[in-house]
Order: C-alpha cells, then sequence, then structure tokens
C-alpha cells in the first residue's frame, strides 16, 4: 500500500474544503476534472487541489 503524502499547500485542496463544508467551491474546482487524488480519490480541473494528484488520461 502506497503512504498518503500531500504535495503542495494543502490549505486549497479538496479534502480540506470538504471538510469546511465549502460545497459551492468544491464544485467549481471539480467542473471539468482533469486529475484525480490517489490518496483520497477525488477529482479536480487541477492539479494544486489535491495532495497526491495524478493525471486521468494517461
Amino acid at each position: 500500500m502506497s503512504e498518503n503524502v500531500c504535495k503542495g499547500d494543502h490549505s486549497g485542496h479538496l479534502c480540506v474544503l470538504v471538510s469546511q463544508k465549502k460545497f459551492e467551491e468544491i464544485k467549481t474546482l471539480a467542473s471539468r476534472p482533469k486529475f484525480i487524488c490517489f490518496n483520497c480519490g477525488r477529482v479536480a480541473d487541477a492539479e494544486r487541489n489535491l495532495c497526491n494528484p495524478m493525471p486521468l488520461e494517461g
């Protein structure tokens, strides 16, 4: 099993926004997902919004 890692500024990541119940912001950041988080499976338009991003298409 891989280790959960966090890259970048964690405060802007979807997992943090979920804990803050900022669902409207999350909808905007995940409207056209291009990346998936290897830790939690959430998707986002930009890799900066995920802890451990990887491209959806590869």
